[in-house]
C-alpha cells in the first residue's frame, strides 16, 4: 500500500483522525530536517516463492511450526529495525542508519558496505519475483492449451525471458506515473491481497479431489525428499527456509505478501488439468489470483529499487551518480526506476545459461537483504550502545536484548541458506549461495580498499540543495 503524506488523500477520514495523521506528518517531516535532509519522496510497499522447498523438507509439520518459529525470531528484526527507523526515517534506509551508528570513524566504510548489500539484493528480490511470474504465465499458458500430455504449448527459456522483460517494462512504466497514481494501485494490490486469499480459500477446496486431515496437517512430517537427506532435524532446518524467504522486504514502508503457494499450485493443477477440465479450469482461475498478487508485489519491489538507488546515488556511491538520483516534477526518481527494471533484466539472462547460476545471484534476495538488515543493528547493540538516541517508536531497555537477538537469527539463517540441500554434492546439486554473497562481499569490500575509502564519505545531506 501507498502512504501518501498529503492532506488530500485523508479527506474521507474523520477530523480528529486527520489532525492526528498531520500530527504524525508534521513530526516526520521536522525530524527528516533535523537530520539534515528535506522530503523529495513517497513512501511505499513490496511476494516471494519458495513454497516446493517446505514441500520437500517437512511437508506440512516444516510449514505449520517454521512459520511460527521463523515468523517469532523475523519479529525481533523487525522490531530492532522499526526502533532504528524511528530515529532515522529517509530514504536511505538500512545504509544512512549503519553511518549515524557506527560513529564518525567507522561510518562511510559502514554505510558503504549495508548500502550495497541492500541494493543488490533488492534488485535480486525484483528479478526472483518477475521471473516467477514469467514462468507462472507459461505454466497457465500451458493448463489453458490442453496441458503438457494434451498437446499444449510449453514456452521455450527465451519466452520465459521475453515475458520477464514485458513484465519489468510494465512495472517501469507504471513506477513512471505520478504518485497518486502508484497510491492507487497500491490500494489496488492491498485491497487483491486480501480478497484474493478468500477466494482461494474458497475456491481450493472446492476443486481439490483430495482433502488432508487435521492430523495430517498438524503431525505429518515429510522425511521422502528424494535429496539423499535423511536426518530429521537437517530436514526440518531447511525446511525453514521457505518461511524465512517470504519474510523479507520490510525495510520498505510496509511489505504486501501474498501466500506464497505458487509452487504447489503448479503441481497440483498441472496434475488435474490432466485429468478432469473443470478442476483445470478451477486451478487456471486460481493461478490467475495468485499471478496478479505477483504482479503488484514485483511492481512494489521496482519502486523499492528506485527509492533505494536515489539515496544511494544521492550520496555518490554509484556509478554515473547524477543521473540517478534525479526527481521528476511528480517526485519520482524516473531515471533510478529504469535502471532498476533493466538490472533485474540482465541478472535474469543467467537462467538462458544455467538455472544453478540463476539461483545461486538470487539467493542474494534472502541473505544480502538480511545482512543488510542485521548490519545497522549490529552497529546499534555494539558502537552505538549507549550513544543511539531513540524516536518516538523504541523498545526502552530491551532494546539492546532484542537486538542482539535479531544479529544472533540472522547469523543463523545465513548458515541455514548455505546449507547443501541434497547429497551427494555435485556441480548440479552444490548451494552456490555462499559463493554469490561471498563474491558480493569481495566486490565490495575490494572496491572501498582500492577505490571508494578516497572518496565516499557516506550519507550527505540535502537541506539546502
Amino acid at each position: 500500500m501507498v502512504w501518501d503524506r498529503g492532506e488530500k488523500n485523508q479527506s474521507s477520514l474523520p477530523s480528529h483522525v486527520q489532525e492526528r495523521a498531520r500530527d504524525s506528518a508534521d513530526t516526520g517531516h521536522a525530524r527528516l530536517h533535523e537530520l539534515g535532509y528535506k522530503q523529495e519522496l513517497k513512501l511505499l510497499t513490496g511476494v516471494t516463492t519458495l513454497y516446493n522447498t517446505g514441500l520437500t523438507y517437512g511437508g506440512p509439520l516444516s510449514f505449520v511450526y517454521g512459520w511460527l518459529i521463523a515468523g517469532c525470531f523475523t519479529m525481533f528484526v523487525g522490531y530492532s529495525m522499526a526502533e532504528i527507523c524511528s530515529a532515522y526515517p529517509t530514504s536511505g534506509g538500512l545504509y544512512y542508519w549503519s553511518a549515524k551508528l557506527a560513529g564518525p570513524a567507522w561510518a562511510p566504510f559502514a554505510s558503504w558496505l549495508t548500502g550495497w548489500f541492500n541494493i543488490v539484493g533488492q534488485w535480486a528480490v525484483t528479478t526472483s519475483v518477475d521471473f516467477s511470474l514469467a514462468q507462472l504465465i507459461q505454466v497457465i499458458i500451458l493448463l489453458s492449451t490442453g496441458g503438457k500430455n494434451g498437446g499444449g504449448y510449453e514456452a521455450s527459456k527465451y519466452v520465459v525471458i521475453a515475458f520477464h522483460a514485458g513484465i519489468l517494462l510494465l512495472h517501469a512504466i507504471l513506477n513512471s506515473l505520478p504518485i497518486s497514481w502508484l497510491s492507487f494501485f497500491g490500494q489496488l494490490a492491498a485491497a487483491w491481497n486480501v480478497l484474493g486469499v478468500f477466494v482461494l480459500m474458497i475456491l481450493i477446496p472446492l476443486v481439490a479431489t483430495e482433502k488432508a486431515s487435521a492430523k495430517y496437517v498438524f503431525t505429518h512430517f515429510n522425511t521422502d525428499n528424494g535429496e539423499g537427506i535423511n536426518s530429521r532435524l537437517y530436514i526440518f532446518v531447511l525446511g525453514l527456509l521457505m518461511s524465512q524467504y517470504t519474510l523479507t522486504g520490510y525495510d520498505a514502508s510496509a511489505h504486501m505478501t501474498m501466500m506464497p503457494v505458487v509452487m504447489p499450485l503448479l503441481k497440483y493443477f498441472t496434475k488435474l488439468s490432466r485429468v478432469d477440465t473443470a478442476s483445470g479450469t478451477g486451478g487456471i482461475v486460481c493461478l490467475g489470483v495468485v499471478a496478479v498478487a505477483i504482479f503488484f508485489c514485483g511492481m512494489s519491489s521496482i519502486t523499492s529499487n528506485s527509492r533505494m538507488a536515489y539515496a544511494f546515488s544521492r550520496d555518490g556511491a554509484m556509478p554515473f551518480s547524477t543521473s540517478w538520483h534525479k526527481v521528476n516534477k511528480h517526485e519520482v526518481p524516473i531515471n533510478a526506476v529504469w535502471l532498476s527494471a533493466f538490472i533485474a533484466f540482465c541478472m535474469a539472462l543467467t537462467s538462458l545459461g544455467s538455472l544453478v547460476a540463476f539461483q545461486a545471484m538470487v539467493s542474494i534476495a534472502t541473505i544480502g537483504l538480511y545482512i543488510a538488515y542485521a548490519l545497522p543493528i549490529f552497529f546499534r547493540v555494539t558502537l552505538a550502545r549507549k550513544s543511539f538516541s531513540p524516536g518516538p517508536f523504541n523498545l526502552g531497555r530491551y532494546g539492546v536484548f532484542v537486538g542482539w537477538i535479531a544479529v544472533l537469527w540472522v547469523a543463523t539463517i545465513s548458515v541455514l541458506f548455505s546449507l547443501p540441500v541434497a547429497y551427494p554434492i555435485t556441480q548440479e546439486t552444490l548451494n552456490y549461495t555462499p559463493v554469490a554473497v561471498g563474491g558480493l562481499l569481495i566486490l565490495t569490500v575490494s572496491s572501498w580498499i582500492l577505490s571508494a575509502r578516497h572518496w565516499f564519505r557516506g550519507p550527505v545531506t540535502n537541506i539546502n540543495n
